[in-house]
């Protein structure tokens, strides 16, 4: 596909067989079906648990045996009596790496998540078939989140989306028959549809605020994307990069919720991105990012500093715009952690690539300033102030490891991301939807973005 890339999955689909392909295999051998009797009754908590964590698992697209390979690691610890797991998992037929894994059926169901020993197949409590629902509609994400509240209340609430992403970009759909052999690059591929960045927010007004919301789903970790739901939850986890597959790691941060059940949002983010390290740091997977030539990168920021955040930013680049050192802006989007929207052929060098690191950026700017700037003083004071927010107030946690393909350190990822553009070039068409974002209204950043734009690299 000339100058585009499919999202998320497909990406390491394509560029790591070697991470993903055995999954595949493993999981497409596996052919017991669920059981042909009628849903079973959920079963009803006596008194109020502290946890309900909520999986939208939409597996309508190419990585339905990973979808199916995740809940069966939800298993490994199940749900206990301080805590509910549940799960809404989709799944389609005729599309790209279709498995026939646990009865090869299709649309959406339900699960009371439970301890299973076994690791190939579903054994949790299935809840009802909901049929052929659109994973791909914010308000489907929405009915599961009330259904689940209401079926399974608790002390606090942990809602993850398990999904490509494509963080703040809303991309174009290709419009033909989803089931022909095309790729899409919609979330649910059988509909077509996904859910814009414009309404993850409708979300949580329609189904109720979370203590804590986790995407797994590659570069949600955004200025953009997190202030659409900076009201809808105390803590946000995410990935500035592309989440390699196995994608987080369920066991040991279940393990943990079920040790710690009274653990608040904060503590529960931080040992989300601390059990993702760990995994990640595993020697058979720092041999997958060697070879895939990917790092990764996972953290926990606090939603109620987003505004902050927005603010100091606007301070800084208004700063930046007055002071006009288009030199030092011009090496720092040279030199900038880019994250991967394209690949080897698509983007050569990585420059091309329109996501970086806000602080990483502000830290190169800074550090190739012109000593003498009229504003340079102010500029350099407001770039201080806007990276030790962003590192001691705003991120909890901050994780990554490994090099990019350009032999970028991943040590340059601070906890969020941001549009930066780079060199000119077309890896993905998406609708001009940025003046839409709540980030772009609170500070005016497309016209920053307009400005590097101009500027030479």
């Amino acid at each position: 596909m000339n100058h585009k890339i499919s999202f998320f999955c497909a990406l390491i689909l394509a560029a790591a067989p070697a991470c993903a392909s055995p999954a595949l295999e493993q999981l497409s051998s596996q052919t017991r079906a669920l059981p042909a009797a009628a849903a079973q009754a959920a079963p009803r908590p006596e008194a109020l648990k502290e946890w309900t964590i909520m999986v939208y698992m939409n597996g309508k697209s190419n990585i339905e045996p990973f979808a199916l390979g995740d809940l069966n690691r939800f298993e490994t610890v199940g749900s206990s009596e301080k805590i509910n797991i549940v799960a809404e998992l989709g799944r389609s037929k005729g599309l790209e790496n279709d498995t026939t894994a646990d009865g090869d059926w299709d649309g959406v169901r339900r699960y009371f998540v439970t301890r299973d020993a076994d690791k190939e197949h579903i054994g949790s409590t299935l809840l009802e078939d909901v049929g052929a629902r659109d994973m791909g509609d914010w308000k489907e994400a929405a009915a599961f989140l009330k259904w689940a509240r209401a079926a399974y209340p608790a002390k606090k609430y942990l809602f993850i989306i398990w999904d490509h992403g494509w963080g703040w970009i809303d991309p174009k759909k290709p419009g033909d028959n989803l089931l022909d052999g095309q790729k899409s690059i919609s979330h649910d591929f059988v509909t077509g549809n996904y859910i814009a960045t414009t309404d993850m927010g409708k979300i949580f007004k329609e189904a109720g605020k979370v203590d804590l919301y986790a995407s797994m789903a590659c570069f949600m970790q955004m200025a953009e994307v997190a202030y659409e739901i900076k009201d809808a939850a105390d803590v946000i986890v995410g990935s500035e990069e592309v989440i390699q597959l196995p994608s987080l790691n369920f066991e040991d941060f279940f393990a943990f919720m079920a040790a710690n059940p009274g653990a608040g949002a904060e503590a529960a983010g931080v040992s989300m991105v601390d059990t993702f390290r760990e995994m990640y740091a595993r020697p058979e997977y720092q041999d997958m990012l060697e070879k895939t030539k990917y790092g990764v990168q996972l953290s926990a920021i606090r939603a109620a500093r987003l505004p902050a955040l927005a603010k100091k930013t606007k301070t800084w680049y208004e700063l930046a715009m007055a002071a006009g050192d288009k030199p030092a802006l011009a090496r720092a989007k040279a030199e900038v952690l880019r994250f991967e929207v394209g690949d080897e052929t698509t983007d050569p060098d990585k420059r091309i690539s329109f996501y970086g690191d806000l602080y990483n950026f502000v830290e190169l700017a800074g550090r190739y300033a012109a000593p003498a700037l009229p504003q340079g003083a102010r500029l350099a004071a407001a770039g201080e102030d806007l990276k030790s927010f962003i590192a001691g107030d705003l991120t909890i946690r901050n994780a990554w490891l490994g090099k990019d393909r350009t032999g970028k350190e991943y040590s340059n990822t601070h906890g969020i991301a941001i549009n930066i553009p780079g060199r000119p070039g077309s890896l993905i068409e998406y609708y001009p939807s940025y003046s839409k974002l709540a980030f772009e209204k609170a500070t005016g950043w497309d016209s920053f973005v307009t400005y590097l734009k101009a500027v030479g690299d």
